[in-house]
This record gives structure tokens, C-alpha cells and sequence, in this order.
């Protein structure tokens, strides 16, 4: 194991210690690892860093700096270990990450995936059905992909229709009630997996058809696949709809509701915000701005109430 590999198992193991997940973040420090070694590199340069941030072609400047940023707060813990190490400067890429608007999906869209989901090969007779409760849990309450995977049979109460989310983004935890129909999909896929496998060694409560945890790679990957299959996105198309915007589209879903039936979405939002995850219900107040019919309704609210004819 190289100077660099050992850095950054010791790297990842303290930001966790401090409530970091860093998962997206610890598969790419991988690779840069990888890289390094693969160059003969036994310390971090700036040069090193900006060929690695920049080896991904046809992709904005935004996922370079991106990439880059990462590296540069490794470099900052591998100074303290090798003085040779260089720290690339903030602006060696000079970009500024623009969020992307979300894509509200159809309810006829996210009728198609679950049908599509329906469709798959499944020799044991559970991956079709894991595959659409999935999608249809994260359509239906909004959850981030990684805190149904998470989810444990203890986690899932079916009598009472709810789900304990544990230790998510920002260390979070929270219970969210979920519709009938809901806990209705949750109890029939339960009912299937312990029929199939009794005896599987994982807690977990969505597995794949080896009886183990259902991961974020095979779903993403299974996501695209459909998304292709269906015409999310196009035969060569290495960018469309994301899983992350069934949250989006849960949420202007929710808020959209409200101003139709003249709730006080001011003084509901902190609700939504708690039952998104949101560590600040500024997060949430993003949402106002999605789409156009949200933001009309919205302004609606803030224009002042006709107080009859016009006073010469």
C-alpha cells in the first residue's frame, strides 16, 4: 500500500469521525489515488491534481472544479504528513458550480418507470418487485436515494405506516408517516422477500436477489438503464432525469397542493422541511421558485387584497 493510499484511509476514517458520509467523495479519491500511483507520483503536486480533475472529457468546468476540490482538501491533510506536498490553489479552475434545475417528472413518467421496473428479468422472482417499490417509495415521499436503501426491517413499521430514517445527510434522523397506499406497496414487497428468503443474513429491508443490501451503484445503474428503455432520456444520452428529482418533484408537488387549497404555506414549510431532511427550511424555500405555476401562486399571496373601486 503506497504513502498516498495510507493518507487516505487515515483522511476518510477522521472526517467521518467528525459526521462526514463522503461517499461519492471517497470513490473519487480512490481513483485520484489510483492515478497517482499509476504515475509514479509518491506525493500530491498541483500538476498531478489539475491533470486528474481534468481527464473527464465533454463535461462542464463546474465537475472539474469539483473534482478538483476534493483533492485540494486531501492535499491540505497530506501537507501535514509530507512537506513535499503541493496545495492546488482555490482558482486553478476557475468555475462556479450552477445548481441544475430539477426535471419535474409527469405522473404519467413516473407511471412508465415503475411499469418498466416491473418488467425486469428477475430469476428469483424479488428484483422486479425491489425495483419498483423503491421508485415508487422515493416518488411517493420524497426521500433522498440513499435513506431507502438504508432503511433496516426494524425501520419500517407497517402497522403503524411510518419509516425511521437514521443518521442521514447531516446526521439526522427522523420518523416519516407514510399514505396507505404506501405502506400498502411496503407491506406486499415485505411479504414477497420473507417468502423468498427467510433466512437472509442482511437487516436491511431492500435486498437485492443475492439476500444482500440493495446498493446505490445497481440502483443508479438500473435507474438509466430503464430511463433509456422508457425515453427519459435519449439512445446516447449520458445525462438526463435524475432519481434526486422525484424528490424535487415530490416536494412542488406538496407545495403546490397548499396554495391550491389556500393553506398558510408560510407556516408549513418548516413541516415539509422537517419531513424532506432539510437542516434549514431556507432549503426548502428554493423550492418556491421551481417552476412557474408555483412562483405565480406564490406572488399571488403577495399581492395586496382589492379593496373596491379605485379613489380618484
Amino acid at each position: 500500500m503506497s504513502a498516498l493510499s495510507t493518507a487516505l484511509t487515515e483522511y476518510l476514517a477522521i472526517r467521518r469521525a467528525l459526521g462526514f458520509e463522503l461517499y461519492s467523495t471517497e470513490r473519487s479519491l480512490r481513483q485520484f489515488v489510483r492515478f497517482a500511483e499509476h504515475e509514479g507520483a509518491a506525493f500530491i503536486t498541483r500538476d498531478l491534481a489539475w491533470r486528474w480533475a481534468t481527464r473527464p472529457q465533454e463535461v462542464c468546468a463546474s465537475y472539474w472544479a469539483r473534482r478538483l476540490a476534493m483533492v485540494r482538501l486531501f492535499a491540505r491533510y497530506c501537507a501535514t504528513l509530507d512537506v513535499r506536498t503541493e496545495i492546488p490553489p482555490p482558482d486553478l479552475i476557475a468555475a462556479r458550480y450552477q445548481r441544475k434545475p430539477p426535471y419535474l417528472y409527469t405522473d404519467q413518467e413516473v407511471v412508465r418507470l415503475l411499469q418498466a421496473a416491473e418488467q425486469l428479468p428477475s430469476p428469483q422472482g424479488l428484483r422486479a418487485a425491489t425495483y419498483r417499490t423503491v421508485f415508487g417509495l422515493l416518488a411517493a415521499t420524497g426521500m433522498r436515494i440513499s435513506e431507502p436503501l438504508a432503511l433496516d426491517r426494524s425501520d419500517v413499521d407497517l402497522e403503524q405506516g411510518a419509516l425511521t430514517i437514521r443518521d442521514s445527510k447531516f446526521g439526522k434522523s427522523r420518523w416519516i408517516p407514510v399514505h396507505s397506499t404506501t405502506r400498502a406497496m411496503l407491506q406486499r414487497y415485505d411479504e414477497l422477500r420473507n417468502q423468498l428468503f427467510p433466512s437472509a443474513l442482511t437487516p436491511g429491508f431492500f435486498i437485492s436477489e443475492r439476500a444482500t443490501r440493495l446498493t446505490q451503484w445497481a440502483v443508479r445503474a438500473t435507474f438509466v438503464k430503464l430511463s433509456h428503455r422508457i425515453g427519459l432520456r435519449a439512445p446516447q444520452d449520458r445525462y438526463g432525469p435524475r432519481l434526486h428529482d422525484l424528490r424535487h418533484r415530490f416536494a412542488i408537488a406538496t407545495l403546490l397542493d397548499w396554495y391550491r387549497a389556500g393553506v398558510d404555506v408560510e407556516r408549513r414549510l418548516p413541516q415539509l422541511a422537517a419531513y424532506l431532511g432539510h437542516a434549514h427550511v431556507k432549503d426548502t424555500y428554493r423550492y418556491l421558485s421551481a417552476t412557474p405555476e408555483l412562483l405565480a401562486l406564490a406572488a399571488q399571496r403577495l399581492e395586496p387584497p382589492q379593496t373596491g373601486e379605485e379613489q380618484p
